[in-house]
């Protein structure tokens, strides 16, 4: 067995510097006000010049933000401009805005679109309703997978091995509630006959989440557009939950059209 055998799958291919500017961007990413560069130092354990030549590259390629007092550093904007080029969600997105501003009028409900992204759920677009009251998921957040509605319907209407993968990657998050598989296995059988997921909300008292698949060509959900229905209970008569519903489903059934026919050769 030859050295190069006995390593690791994981290492076989590695690059020491990547790993380590990569680690620098998650490090400064959990930390909302920077960090400088004795806590990067003593928070990697790496040696001090090392991680200043790292950062200075890292400046220069604007990924992260020198302090104007040139002692605290933080992630820049560009990851999330990087993110939101990627033509099939920026596409997806653009197509969805529109149509999710004629729900939330309708429907006087906000509601998000969420996609899979590496075990969990990430909110990739956002629309507010037209009235003071309402409820919202902020642009960018990350969502349960097995508690919340748009985890469920992005489960349920994916063929058996994406959700096996999606499943195996999934990563709990703060306050997640933990579903075992066959109470998930139940949930997940509902949701694929009904079409739809709708339930008390998991995560705040008064909320109905209810969701739709946004299906691409392959039948696999891209996406799941959800409204986290508010019930109001003063004098103004609004739409009623089950109207959301109709509306939300009429903006999920346009949505998986309109990229049925963006996929088109």
């Amino acid at each position: 067995m030859t050295k190069a055998d006995k390593v690791a799958p994981d290492d076989r291919y590695r690059a020491p510097a990547l790993d380590k500017g990569l680690d620098i961007l998650e490090l400064l990413a959990s930390q909302p006000q920077g960090l400088t560069r004795a806590e990067i130092v003593k928070a990697m354990d790496r040696g001090a010049s090392e991680i200043y030549r790292m950062l200075e590259r890292l400046v220069m390629r604007q990924y992260v933000m020198r302090s104007v007092s040139g002692d605290r550093y933080a992630l820049s904007l560009k990851l999330f401009a990087l993110a939101h080029m990627h033509p099939p969600l920026n596409r997806l997105v653009s197509q969805a805005l529109p149509l999710m501003d004629v729900f939330a009028q309708r429907a006087e409900q906000s509601c998000h679109m969420g996609v899979y992204d590496r075990g969990s759920v990430l909110i990739t677009a956002q629309v507010n309703g037209p009235s003071a009251w309402g409820m919202s998921t902020r642009l960018g957040a990350r969502v349960g997978l097995v508690d919340s509605a748009s985890g469920h319907v992005l489960l349920a209407f994916s063929d058996a091995e994406r959700t096996a993968r999606m499943l195996a990657e999934h990563t709990t998050l703060d306050g997640e509630v933990p579903m075992d598989s066959a109470d998930l296995a139940v949930v997940l059988d509902t949701v694929r006959r009904l079409g739809y997921r709708q339930g008390n909300s998991l995560q705040s008292f008064g909320v109905v989440d209810i969701s739709y698949p946004i299906l691409g060509v392959d039948g696999n959900a891209l996406a799941a557009l959800t409204c986290p229905y508010i019930r109001r209970i003063d004098r103004h008569a609004g739409p009623t939950e089950d109207d959301a519903r109709a509306y939300l489903l009429d903006a999920a059934r346009a949505l998986s059209l309109l990229t049925l026919a963006t996929s088109a050769p």
